[in-house]
C-alpha cells in the first residue's frame, strides 16, 4: 500500500531554484513538464540501454562460448573455467564502491566512454587467448572496466529523475540485461556458424564481434551520452533551471549543490538502509548471474543440441524483461516496492523449486522461466528502492556503490555452485539460489519494509521533530533523508 504524503509543502526545498515558469497556470505547467520529462526519456534511456546490453552481453558470453567449445579448446578443468568466471567478480567488485565518486568528479560522457572502449579491447583480446592463463587475465580486466557502468548509470539517473519516475526508467535501463540473454542466445547461435573463418573458432569470434562492436559503442558515447543536469548541453537554460526545481520539490538534491565531503561517506557507512539493501540486493544479484551464466549449459543438460540450447534461452529471458519493466511502472504509481519485491521473489522460488524437483525437461524448462522472472525485475526494483530513501548525490553514490558491489561480491559464489559434476539435475546450484532468494530477497524485502514503515510512522507522529531544533536552514538540508518531513519509499 502507498505511504500517504506528508502534510508539510515540499516549496521551501526549492526555493534557491529560479523558477522559469513563475505565472503559469497549473495546466500550462504540467504540458510544459510532460514535454521536459519525454525529451529527457528520449535522450538518455536509448542509449544508456543499449550500453547495458553490450555490458552484460559481454560478462556472460562466456557461458554460450562454453557450449560451442571455449573449456575444451583451452584444455580447463570444470574447476579452472568456474574460476574464470569468479576472477570477473573479484575486480568488479572491489573497484565498484569507488566509481561514483569519480563519475561525479569527472563528466559522465568522459568516464563512461572510456570504460566502454576499455572493455571493448579486454573482449576483443578474450577471443585470442590460448591457454586458461590468458582467459583469467582478460576476465579480470572485464570486470575491472565494466565495474562502474551499472552502479554509475543507476546513480546518474537518480540525479535526472523524481523518485516517482525513477523505477520505471530503472526497470526499462536494467531490461537490456534481459534482452542480452536473449539477444545472446541468438548471436551465439549465430556467431558460431563462423567456426573454421580465419582459423578461429566458433567460441572466438564470439568474444572478438561482440568486443568490436562494444568498442564502436565507446567511442560513439563520446557524443551521446550528457553530463549532469546542470551542465547538459542538450537543454535549454529554462530546462535546466526545471530540472533542478523538480528535483528540489522531490527533495531530491541536485548534482551542482553538493561538493564532495567526507560527511557523505560516513553518512553511508553509518546508515542501516545501507546494509539491508545491500542484503536484499545479493538476495537477486547472486541468484542473476547464476541464471545468466549457466541457463544455457542448464538447458543444454536437458537434452538438447548446444545450437538449440542457445536458442531455448531467448523466451525466459524474453519474459523476463517485460514483466521488468511492469514491475517499474507498478512501483513508481504504487510507491510499494517492497512488496513489489516480496511477490516476484516467491515467483523465482517456485520456479527454483521446479528446478529441483521436477523430473521432466519440460517442467524443468517452465522453472527457468519463472526463475528468470522471480529475479530480473527485483534487481531494477531494488536499486529504485534504495536510490528513492537516499537523499543527496554523494551519499546516494556512496550507497549505491557498496550495494552493488556488495551484491557483485556474491557473483563468486554464483560462479562455483553448477558444477559438472552435478549434472543435470544441479542440486546443490539449484539449492543455492533458492536460499538467496528465500533468505535475503524475501526476507530482507520483508524486514525493510516493516522497518520504513515504523520509521515513518514515528516522523508522521512528530517523534522525530527533535532533529531540526536550533538548525540553520543549510543544516537542516543536509540532513538529507534524516529529516523529519523525508517520507521513506516502502
Amino acid at each position: 500500500m502507498e505511504d500517504p504524503p506528508l502534510e508539510k509543502p515540499l516549496v521551501e526545498h526549492a526555493s534557491l531554484v529560479e523558477d522559469p515558469d513563475k505565472g503559469l497556470s497549473d495546466e500550462e505547467r504540467a504540458a510544459i513538464d510532460r514535454k521536459l520529462l519525454l525529451k529527457l526519456d528520449l535522450r538518455l534511456i536509448p542509449w544508456l540501454s543499449l550500453l547495458y546490453l553490450a555490458a552484460f552481453l559481454d560478462r556472460t558470453n562466456v557461458g554460450n562460448a562454453k557450449i560451442e567449445g571455449l573449456q575444451e579448446a583451452l584444455k580447463m578443468s570444470n574447476n579452472q573455467y568456474n574460476s574464470s568466471l569468479t576472477i570477473f567478480f573479484v575486480s568488479y567488485s572491489v573497484f565498484e564502491p569507488l566509481t561514483n565518486v569519480l563519475l561525479k568528479r569527472t563528466k559522465p560522457k568522459i568516464f563512461i566512454s572510456v570504460i566502454i572502449i576499455v572493455w571493448g579491447i579486454c573482449m576483443t583480446t578474450m577471443g585470442l587467448v590460448h591457454n586458461f592463463a590468458g582467459l583469467m587475465a582478460t576476465r579480470w580486466f572485464l570486470g575491472l572496466a565494466e565495474a562502474g557502468l551499472f552502479p554509475g548509470i543507476s546513480y546518474y539517473l537518480s540525479c535526472w529523475y523524481k523518485r516517482s519516475e525513477f523505477g520505471i526508467r530503472m526497470a526499462i535501463f536494467f531490461s537490456a540485461a534481459a534482452l542480452a540473454g536473449s539477444f545472446g542466445g541468438l548471436l551465439a547461435a549465430a556467431i558460431s556458424n563462423m567456426d573454421g573463418i580465419g582459423g578461429k573458432a566458433g567460441w572466438s569470434w564470439i568474444f572478438i564481434l561482440e568486443g568490436l562492436a562494444t568498442i564502436v559503442l565507446g567511442l560513439l558515447s563520446f557524443w551521446l551520452v550528457v553530463d549532469f543536469p546542470d551542465n547538459a548541453t542538450f537543454l535549454s537554460d529554462a530546462d535546466r533551471k526545471r530540472v533542478l526545481r523538480r528535483l528540489a520539490l522531490d527533495q531530491q538534491a541536485s548534482a551542482h549543490h553538493e561538493e564532495w565531503k567526507s560527511s557523505y561517506l560516513w553518512a553511508s557507512l553509518k546508515d542501516w538502509k545501507t546494509y539491508m539493501g545491500a542484503v536484499i540486493y545479493m538476495g537477486c544479484d547472486g541468484p542473476l548471474y547464476a541464471f545468466s551464466l549457466f541457463i544455457p549449459t542448464i538447458i543444454k543438460e536437458l537434452g538438447y543440441s548446444s545450437t538449440r540450447a542457445q536458442l531455448l534461452t531467448v523466451p525466459p529471458y524474453a519474459v523476463a524483461a517485460i514483466l521488468t519493466i511492469t514491475i517499474g511502472y507498478i512501483g513508481d504509481r504504487t510507491r510499494a516496492r517492497g512488496l513489489c519485491n516480496i511477490g516476484i521473489s516467491v515467483i523465482g522460488i517456485v520456479g527454483f523449486c521446479m528446478l529441483l524437483g521436477a523430473k521432466t525437461a519440460g517442467t524443468r524448462y517452465a522453472g527457468t522461466f519463472l526463475g528468470a522472472m522471480g529475479i530480473y525485475p527485483c534487481i531494477a526494483n531494488t536499486i529504485s528502492w534504495t536510490s528513492n530513501n537516499i537523499e543527496g548525490v554523494y551519499k546516494r553514490g556512496v550507497t549505491l556503490g557498496i550495494m552493488i558491489g556488495w551484491g557483485n561480491l556474491n557473483g563468486i559464489v554464483s560462479s562455483n555452485i553448477y558444477r559438472a559434476e552435478d549434472a543435470p539435475n544441479y542440486y546443490p546450484g539449484h539449492g543455492t539460489v533458492l536460499a538467496y532468494l528465500a533468505l535475503f530477497l524475501l526476507g530482507g524485502s520483508i524486514l525493510q519494509t516493516i522497518l520504513l514503515r515504523t520509521e515513518n510512522r514515528k516522523r508522521r507522529n512528530g517523534e522525530r521533530d527533535s532533529r531540526v531544533d536550533g538548525l540553520s536552514r543549510e543544516e537542516i538540508e543536509e540532513l538529507g533523508d534524516q529529516k523529519p518531513d523525508f517520507i521513506y519509499t516502502t
